[in-house]
């Protein structure tokens, strides 16, 4: 078979893309793996890439994006309190663009004549994945074996057997498991009947809740315009600041969700998700922004925000709207600085108090003690004039209604 140039594969080192070295080897590709380093504890990298080299590929690229990933993806979308359908906070959405950059880079840098992913003919990933490298370098070609292939994953299993290709999943645990620093992701096996409860082994990163400490745990987070840059006072860059705060929240059983949600190629699916650090940000961000934010600007935030969750999920990161929706959250996030005192409790993450040098909550407007200093006699005319338009109105037609009611 003659040679088709180069290809980088986005390798994982899990079934899909495992099977996918190996046939695009078939199909005469030279094959050129790029494992990031996102975050994730489910894959050795270093084990992913001695397997990439054993199982046919000429290069094996293994990076530490996990800064580049939380500063550039993670940060804006905790700004824009990204999540999809107001309870999926983007983990694995978030990583796509990221990895879809990487792939254009080292195609350019390689002279590869295409990229190629591992994703099924069923999931979005694939969507993210070739949209945004098609926005960033139109002319490069995107391959998809698994997807072409049309393997369930009981025949990628046999394929991946026959090969001699070593796979965590198993016909006994057929989960499939996708992870970063922001939250793990958990589908397949018995997950796909949502009357199933997702069985104890299904998680990693979360305690079963009762099963948490009996003692709450109190953390203080604080916010430079809009991003965290500390907790308990210590200051530390974002992607230990993630990890502290996936094992503080993990270890009380903070972050499970489990969900059934409208995927992008048009079906539902039943999706469980453990994100503790990213739950607990996230509720800590939007209080901290209710003490720092006026009520327009919150309120048109928030159609955003679910906007950005929508564009984040389709792949439209590189998109001119969701740059702009960007352009709105950062102006507004220049106010919300502060500390945000959290108690992680039994599964859950509430926001016990919060304080802000730029707060405009006035307790001296708000008390009811003697210390008000709110003008009780401006209500009356504000009254008058808040309700004018529906006095008129009522006035106009009830008027008439009775000049109709006499004609009877």
């Amino acid at each position: 078979m003659s040679k088709k140039g180069k290809v980088v594969l986005a390798y994982s080192g899990g079934l899909d893309t495992s099977v996918a070295v190996v046939w695009l080897k078939e199909q005469g590709y030279d094959v050129i793996t790029m494992t990031a380093d996102v975050g994730q504890q489910a894959v050795d990298l270093e084990a992913a890439k001695s397997k990439a080299l054993r199982t046919g590929a000429e290069k094996a690229y293994v990076l530490d994006l996990k800064k580049r990933f939380v500063e550039q993806f993670v940060w804006p979308s905790l700004k824009a309190n990204g999540m999809y359908q107001s309870v999926y906070p983007l983990n694995s959405a978030l990583s796509r663009p990221l990895i879809a950059e990487v792939l254009v880079e080292i195609a350019k840098k390689e002279g590869a004549v295409a990229i190629a992913h591992g994703c099924t003919g069923k999931g979005q990933d694939q969507v993210r994945i070739e949209v945004c490298s098609n926005a960033l370098e139109p002319d490069l070609v995107v391959l998809a074996p698994v997807r072409d292939w049309r393997f369930s994953r009981e025949a990628e299993m046999e394929y991946a057997q026959a090969h001699g290709i070593p796979v965590q999943a198993t016909h006994a645990s057929p989960y499939s498991i996708d992870d970063n620093i922001w939250g793990r992701s958990i589908e397949c096996g018995i997950l796909e009947d949502p009357w199933n409860e997702p069985p104890y082994d299904a998680y990693a990163l979360t305690c079963e809740p009762e099963e948490a400490p009996d003692h709450p745990e109190h953390v203080e987070i604080q916010f430079e315009n809009g991003i965290p840059v500390a907790i308990d006072g210590v200051h530390m860059d974002g992607p230990t600041l993630v990890a502290r705060l996936n094992e503080q929240a993990g270890r009380h059983g903070v972050g499970r969700i489990d969900m059934v949600e409208d995927r992008l190629v048009g079906f539902k699916s039943r999706e469980v998700y453990e994100c503790p650090a990213a739950i607990t940000l996230i509720n800590a961000h939007r209080a901290l922004e209710t003490l720092t934010l006026d009520k327009k600007t919150l309120a048109a935030k928030k159609e955003l925000e679910a906007k950005f969750g929508e564009l984040t999920y389709e792949g439209y990161w590189f998109s001119p709207l969701k740059d702009a929706i960007n352009a709105f959250i950062d102006e507004t996030q220049q106010y919300v600085n502060g500390t945000v005192k959290v108690r992680l409790y039994k599964g859950m993450a509430v926001v016990r108090g919060m304080k802000s040098p730029k707060s405009v909550y006035s307790e001296t407007l708000a008390t009811y003690s003697d210390k008000d200093g709110f003008d009780h006699t401006a209500a009356v005319g504000f009254i008058k004039i808040w309700g004018l338009p529906i006095k008129t109105w009522r006035q106009v037609h009830e008027t008439k209604e009775a000049v109709r009611i006499v004609a009877r």
